[in-house]
């Protein structure tokens, strides 16, 4: 089954873009989640004017979130944590303590974009990818310091 996106959906194409799927995820997931539209001739048609506003909401959204990623790459957040010995933390700064240092800063980050491959287990300076998108990602300082 035709369908055409109407917004980037990872590992099959951006807005606009026709692609042939399954006829079950068309219809129980790309369809229903205002995905994408059955690709028709009649809609194939009305595609091109369409095409032209999906790709504009598109760009919009893309700059909005570069922008996002401009400040966020300014962050340095400073995170406290209990010392066990030398420089080992008596626990560790996960994907939780950084998206809620975040937003006292005031950015709004969910848990699954805060890319840490594993936590923060010692004292020191890291840089954080945080995935906002599918092509855009910052990179912010986290720096772990010892209680006082």
């Amino acid at each position: 089954m035709q369908v055409i996106l109407k917004e980037y959906v990872p590992n099959l194409g951006a807005p606009g873009d026709v692609v042939t799927v399954k006829p079950g995820y068309a219809r129980n997931y790309l369809i229903p989640k205002g995905l994408a539209i059955p690709a028709s001739k009649k809609s194939l048609k009305a595609i091109e004017r369409e095409r032209q506003i999906i790709l504009a909401k598109a760009e919009r959204i893309r700059r909005k979130l570069m922008s996002e990623a401009e400040r966020l790459n300014e962050v340095e957040l400073e995170i406290p944590q209990r010392v066990v010995e030398e420089d080992r933390l008596y626990g560790s700064v996960s994907a939780t303590e950084i998206v809620n240092a975040l937003k006292e800063k005031g950015f709004e980050i969910a848990k699954k974009q805060v890319l840490l491959e594993e936590p923060i287990k010692k004292l020191g300076e890291y840089v954080v990818p945080i995935k906002l998108s599918a092509d855009v990602t910052a990179h912010i300082k986290v720096k772990v310091v010892p209680l006082s």
